[in-house]
């Protein structure tokens, strides 16, 4: 009876032990968020102190910002949920005008572009938001976020009261914001603060204009604690009546937090953006900020009962030709990846950065941090061996009609997207020459041009090298420049002429050319696609370029984010899919293009090089990042 009643009893703690860890179980899997602490909806964000206030309680805003136009979709909630576990409690998002309206009459809010979407995750993760609708929002996108299509006005003038910028800003905000306008605190949303335009400081060539954008944003509804955001030279001119002023910067300078105190007495001090990094630029190196000197940073800025925006967060992707460009000292054009040092990686790791701001950050929250997302994994593919070749000169019946004209015209001006020219990509201008000599592009060249006599090639243009020799001959021939927009400068006072493409005279002996046919080459997605009719053949012994190439990998099973490596090209663009992932260049500093899993498939998928002057006929595929040599800011 006694060994019975022992078993027994072992056999009760075994049972209630398997319940227990079951309960466990189901709670962790089934509980849903986290109950939210009821908040006085009727008081915003709240300025008129030295410290915020959120629905009548002190708030101290601990942000980050975060693109969904650089990351795929299906991973906008990974990243939220990665930045609410580093102890961030708003997220900062920027709009970029450029992709949402393409086209004059052409607004897209869906897919990738799905702010409202975004919005209803950030609520959904339990982070607040601090929107940036511009119309201007630099992020270093190319122009800053404008629509190129506002370039064929010759009398242009971005970011002012010119009639034509604020008929195009009205037509735009009558379509953004109704959509973001119920997502407001005091509606029950997310947003606790707008941003005016962005850095308008180092613009200021219009006193009017901000407070047009200011009232642009009232008269549709916005009513949220406005904020405008600018370096310390900014500060003075940037600023407009009834917004708060922020600062930008990356070391902690008393100077800068000083002067803005002066300008803005017992007001709460935000830093909108603290620099984690910086972007890179293709022939340079990548650069990097320490995660101490970052952190160190960020414990003063606290210390001091400021608030923080960290800038960025997480950067992600230049894909396809978004990319912008720097002016001074020297034109320089961004690289694809937008890592930009960031705390989470361009593929969404956590970097010592994330580590030590997450310990940091844990003394300033008032709850638990929530646990640590897993990490995605990353995939070595077989390499892809490009079979198939297209001369760029066969690909040419598949572009838009060709435009003839007797002058040269800017991408921006062609007769094609209907009616709004071409934004991105390349133009390739051709014309009748029947001697040679010496061609000078002066500045015309905007902003790389291939030269090309009877389809040889023969030279280089860019913002460095204006001047080729073309070989004599008697007969006539024809002179072909492909011209690429690398990107335009997003940032300063150069934007008003970022036209790009031929934009004045190109001289052969001095006598100005004429008479182009000109091609638009902006290599959409309808573009690529139309390339499956195309006279593809097996890869010549020594192919001629510029050229396609095509191949396939082959995906067993769920696909897995990758990195690209393409050594022994030169210079191009990488397809997959149709879905343009972006530039690569051997001038680096970036050796790798991040590739997410869900823009394969399951199975087989199609890639698509177009490379300008040399290639191995490999692509390679690796379960790491190489964004190139590294040097310390």
């Amino acid at each position: 009876m006694a060994v019975f009643s022992i078993r027994n009893n072992h056999r009760r703690r075994y049972v209630i032990l398997f319940l227990s860890l079951a309960c466990f179980i189901i709670y962790r899997h089934f509980r849903g968020p986290t109950v939210k602490i009821r908040i006085n909806r009727s008081m915003g964000l709240r300025v008129n102190s030295s410290q915020f206030t959120l629905g009548g309680k002190p708030f101290r805003i601990l942000g980050g910002s975060l693109h969904y136009f650089r990351l795929p979709r299906a991973y906008w909630k990974d990243r939220m949920v990665k930045m609410k576990a580093c102890g961030l409690n708003t997220l900062t998002v920027d709009v970029p005008w450029s992709l949402h309206q393409p086209e004059k009459g052409e607004l897209r809010f869906q897919g990738g572009l799905d702010i409202e979407s975004f919005l209803h995750l950030a609520a959904e993760v339990g982070l607040w938001v601090i929107l940036r609708p511009g119309p201007y929002i630099g992020s270093d996108l190319d122009l800053g976020g404008l629509p190129s299509w506002l370039l064929r006005d010759r009398e242009m003038m971005l970011r002012t009261t010119y009639p034509g910028f604020i008929a195009a800003v009205n037509v735009y905000f009558d379509k953004l914001i109704p959509k973001v306008v119920s997502f407001q605190f005091k509606k029950g949303g997310p947003i606790i603060a707008v941003q005016v335009e962005n850095k308008y400081g180092s613009h200021a060539r219009d006193g009017n204009y901000m407070s047009f954008v200011k009232e642009a944003l009232q008269e549709r509804g916005i009513s949220e604690v406005l904020l405008t955001s600018d370096d310390h030279e900014g500060l003075k001119y940037g600023g407009v009546q009834g917004a708060l002023r922020t600062l930008n910067l990356q070391k902690m300078n008393h100077d800068d937090i000083k002067y803005l105190e002066t300008l803005q007495p017992n007001s709460p001090v935000l830093v909108m953006e603290l620099w984690t990094g910086r972007s890179d630029g293709w022939g340079g190196l990548h650069h990097s900020l320490p995660a101490e000197d970052l952190l160190a940073v960020v414990r003063e800025t606290l210390r001091r009962g400021m608030s923080i925006n960290l800038y960025m967060f997480h950067g992600g992707t230049n894909f396809g030709f978004m990319n912008g460009a720097l002016a001074n000292p020297s034109y320089k054009a961004l690289v694809t990846s937008y890592d930009y040092d960031a705390p989470l990686s361009e593929a969404g790791d956590y970097t010592q950065k994330y580590h030590l701001l997450r310990d940091l950050l844990s003394s300033f929250n008032s709850e638990i941090l929530s646990e640590m997302p897993g990490l995605r994994w990353k995939e070595d593919y077989e390499a892809t061996i490009l079979f198939q070749h297209l001369s760029l000169w066969d690909a040419l019946p598949y572009t838009h009609e060709p435009f003839k004209s007797q002058f040269p015209v800017n991408m921006e001006n062609l007769p094609v997207n209907n009616g709004n020219g071409q934004a991105y990509g390349y133009t390739l201008y051709e014309t009748t020459i029947i001697r040679g000599g010496s061609l000078k592009s002066g500045r015309n060249i905007q902003d790389r041009a291939l030269v090309f006599l009877n389809q040889s090639f023969i030279g280089i243009f860019h913002h460095r090298n204006v001047e080729l020799a073309v070989p004599d001959g008697k007969e006539k021939r024809t002179l072909s420049l492909l011209v690429e927009n690398c990107g335009r400068v997003h940032y300063g006072k150069d934007m008003d002429n970022q036209r790009k493409g031929i934009v004045g005279n190109i001289l052969l002996n001095h006598t100005p050319l004429r008479d182009f046919t000109i091609y638009s080459l902006d290599m959409t997605p309808d573009f690529i696609d139309s390339l499956y009719r195309a006279p593809w053949k097996s890869v010549p012994n020594k192919p001629s370029f510029p050229g396609f190439f095509q191949g396939r990998l082959f995906v067993n099973g769920y696909p897995s984010d990758t990195f690209m490596k393409l050594p022994g090209w030169s210079k191009g663009v990488v397809f997959i899919n149709g879905q343009n992932i972006g530039r690569y260049w051997d001038a680096g500093p970036q050796q790798a293009l991040f590739l997410p899993g869900p823009f394969l498939n399951s199975g087989m998928n199609q890639v698509i090089v177009f490379e300008e002057a040399e290639a191995d006929f490999k692509i390679q595929f690796e379960d790491s990042p190489d964004l190139g040599m590294t040097a310390d800011i």
